[in-house]
């Protein structure tokens, strides 16, 4: 594997798709950067029918796969837990660390959510890819309402298993049959979960396909990700920055 400061995202139009090129091992990741990577997130949405270059073939062959692969991690209590047993829902999967800020920034988000959604028998269910001891202290300083799942080399397993690496953020969004949605590369914002889950409730009333869903799922967040890139120039150029 070549160095994590090498891993590339490459993005494809029609809809998207983010393949993250080769990363280290979470072992010698970590021991290269003991405080956060830098990470800067990329406001895509990923689905698993979107083309490849054949150059970003060449460098990463793994896939984002059309359906929830078989997962199992531990829970808080270390006990075994198979990622499917929370699917059968609209569901949203977040892959998470607790050395990373924009991961840390997404959690009173993602604990609004659950609570709001969680009545609509969708759930939202965190993998921690760290130390099993830097979990279970960060759990007890930051109160997170929805499940976690935690794993260090596993972990990191589970993430390639969703065509990923070493990029964290990152969140993948299944329907109520375990087919992937979306997956999107960097910080959620509460824009984008809402509309990725109404989308899901959607495909489970018969309103739209998948492949509907995946489709404006995918203009949505590029468009949401202009937004916020037009408003961020513009406040940018009122402060003087």
């Amino acid at each position: 594997m070549s160095n994590p400061g090498s891993s590339r995202a490459r993005f494809l139009l029609g809809p998207l798709i983010v393949l993250v090129a080769g990363c280290a091992g979470f072992f010698i990741y970590r021991a290269l950067h003991p405080a956060e990577p830098t990470l800067t997130p990329v406001p895509v949405a990923s689905t698993p029918s979107a083309s490849v270059a054949p150059e970003t073939e060449a460098a990463d062959k793994r896939k984002v796969p059309d359906r929830l692969p078989d997962i199992t991690l531990a829970n808080l209590d270390g006990k075994p837990t198979k990622l499917s047993s929370f699917g059968g829902r609209p569901l949203m999967v977040n892959f998470w660390a607790t050395w990373c800020a924009p991961c840390r920034r997404e959690i009173p988000l993602l604990n609004k959510i659950r609570v709001q959604r969680h009545g609509q028998n969708a759930e939202i269910v965190g993998v921690a890819v760290d130390f099993k001891e830097d979990v279970l202290k960060f759990v007890k300083e930051v109160p997170m309402s929805y499940p976690l799942l935690m794993g260090e080399e596993d972990g990191l397993v589970a993430a390639e298993a969703f065509g990923m690496g070493m990029a964290f953020p990152f969140s993948v969004f299944v329907d109520s049959q375990n087919r992937i949605l979306a997956i999107k590369l960097g910080e959620l914002h509460e824009d984008e979960v809402n509309f990725a889950f109404d989308r899901l409730r959607d495909i489970d009333n018969g309103v739209l396909t998948r492949e509907q869903a995946q489709a404006a799922v995918a203009d949505a967040f590029r468009e949401m990700a202009t937004e916020r890139a037009r408003n961020e120039a513009s406040a940018d150029k009122t402060t003087g920055k």
